[in-house]
Parts: C-alpha cells; sequence; structure tokens
C-alpha cells in the first residue's frame, strides 16, 4: 500500500437493537426487534454487537441472528464482561463458553473487542491478566479498548503490534485519567476506532443514557476525518468505525453522515 493510498473504512453503529430508534425515526414504526438488523443491514455493512458484553454468547442465538443478516454483513462482537469487568468466575471456563458460543460467527467475524474498564490500569496483577487472556483468545481477530491512562506507553503498543493485536482509537471527552486519542496503529491489518460522544457531564454522572447523549455535528466529523482517519487510512488494510452515541438515534445519523464525508 503505497502513502497515497487510502484503506476502505466499514462504518456502523454500537448495538442495532434499539427500541427508541423507532421512535426517533431510524427504523419506520412498528418495526419489532427481530425485523431491526435486516433494516440496519440496508444502511450500514458492519454492527458491532452490545449484548455479548452484557450476557453470555450463545450459538443458537447468534446463528439466528446471523439467518436475519446478509451473507457478505460483518460483525464486532465485545467480549463478555465475565472476563473483563466482573472477573468472579473461572476466566478460563468462562472463555471456553464464549469460544463456544461465537463459532457459528466466525466467517462473518471482523474482530473480538476486548473492552476494559476505567479501573484496569497497568498494574503487573492486571498486565498478567491480559497476557494470558489474549494468548487464550490467539486465532481470532482482537482489538483492545482501554480506559486507563497508565496504558498509553510504547511498551504497550510495542507488546500489541508484536501480536498484531489492534489498539482501539476512542473519541471521548477530555477527561483525567482517561485513556488518549491516539492515531498508533498496531495491527497494519486493522484499525479499530469507537465514537463515544463528548458529553462530558454526561460521562462524569455515571449514568448510561446521559452518558452517551451527544451528535457529533458534520464539522466535528470533517476534522476528525482529516486529523486522525486520514493518518490511519495510509497504514492499515481496512478499518472498522461504530459510533456508541445510541441516544435518541445520533449513531445511525452521525454514521451516514461519516459515510457521505468518506464517499460511501
Amino acid at each position: 500500500m503505497t502513502a497515497e493510498t487510502l484503506c476502505p473504512v466499514l462504518v456502523g453503529t454500537s448495538g442495532y437493537s434499539y427500541t427508541e430508534w423507532v421512535d426517533s425515526g431510524f427504523y419506520p414504526q412498528g418495526t419489532r426487534t427481530p425485523e431491526m438488523l435486516q433494516l440496519y443491514a440496508e444502511s450500514f455493512p458492519i454492527v458491532e454487537l452490545n449484548y455479548t458484553w452484557y450476557q453470555m454468547v450463545r450459538a443458537e442465538a447468534i446463528s439466528r441472528m446471523i439467518s436475519r443478516a446478509p451473507e457478505a454483513f460483518l460483525f464486532a462482537a465485545k467480549l463478555t464482561r465475565t472476563l473483563t469487568h466482573e472477573r468472579e468466575r473461572d476466566w478460563k471456563e468462562e472463555l471456553r463458553r464464549y469460544r463456544e458460543g461465537i463459532r457459528p460467527l466466525q466467517r462473518q467475524l471482523a474482530v473480538i473487542l476486548v473492552q476494559l474498564p476505567g479501573s484496569f490500569d497497568w498494574s503487573r496483577s492486571n498486565r498478567y491478566y491480559l497476557a494470558h487472556l489474549l494468548d487464550a483468545l490467539h486465532g481470532f481477530p482482537l482489538a483492545v479498548e482501554f480506559r486507563h491512562i497508565s496504558w498509553a506507553r510504547d511498551s504497550v503498543f510495542a507488546e500489541l503490534e508484536k501480536r498484531r493485536i489492534t489498539l482501539v482509537t476512542v473519541d471521548a471527552p477530555s477527561l483525567r485519567g482517561l485513556f488518549p486519542c491516539l492515531d498508533v496503529l498496531t495491527n497494519p491489518d486493522l484499525f479499530f476506532v469507537r465514537f463515544h460522544g463528548r458529553n462530558i457531564g454526561g460521562w462524569q454522572s455515571g449514568n448510561m443514557q446521559k452518558k452517551f447523549d451527544y451528535c457529533y455535528t458534520e464539522e466535528e466529523l470533517q476534522q476528525w476525518n482529516e486529523k486522525y482517519l486520514s493518518v490511519l487510512r495510509k497504514k492499515a488494510g481496512r478499518g472498522v468505525v461504530f459510533f456508541n452515541n445510541h441516544v435518541r438515534a445520533q449513531a445511525p445519523a452521525n454514521g451516514r453522515i461519516l459515510q457521505e464525508i468518506l464517499g460511501q
């Protein structure tokens, strides 16, 4: 890939089955939850699955979901929270269950997102756990999203690069202790961007609905494209971008704007 070549970018949203998106006009009135994925796929080529974080993924449910999507449609799946946020159980058994549940998705799986909590700092025990977790996930395309600023160091980036694991680039409020927005590429195959919105008050409130209540302007997305996306697109083979500002269907609205900016 030459310096002037820009890789393709798949734009989507974090989750798709929001009933409020019917009220907001993204889905037609009367749309039922089982019908949403097929309608969503008319606008976007990829989706980030949120529910795989909230509950252990099951092969039967995954198979049903895949049957509602086009064959070329792709998925990013979050690692379940019992492996990242609530690690009271036997993590090896939890991982075995996750691998088994996600199996039907493998042909259409773009990447697994390992989203780590803000409390997960660069301590020795956390580094040890993450290394073993990534070892156990070997064979899957992986991306890691850090929330704690202590992980923003060259040694971490070098380790991810050695493993060909993608460092997630995040757009979020500039808050003390939060991992910064970086255009660091650790996997030449894939870059991964998540737009969380810039609602500082919402992030500080602890209220999930307020946290992701933000609508990017076209100017903000154009500036982001010029500052970050254009840089990442010159380095990677492919990129995925997800909007997590789901309140009132702001995520799909912003996704469509970015698609227009990218000429897609």
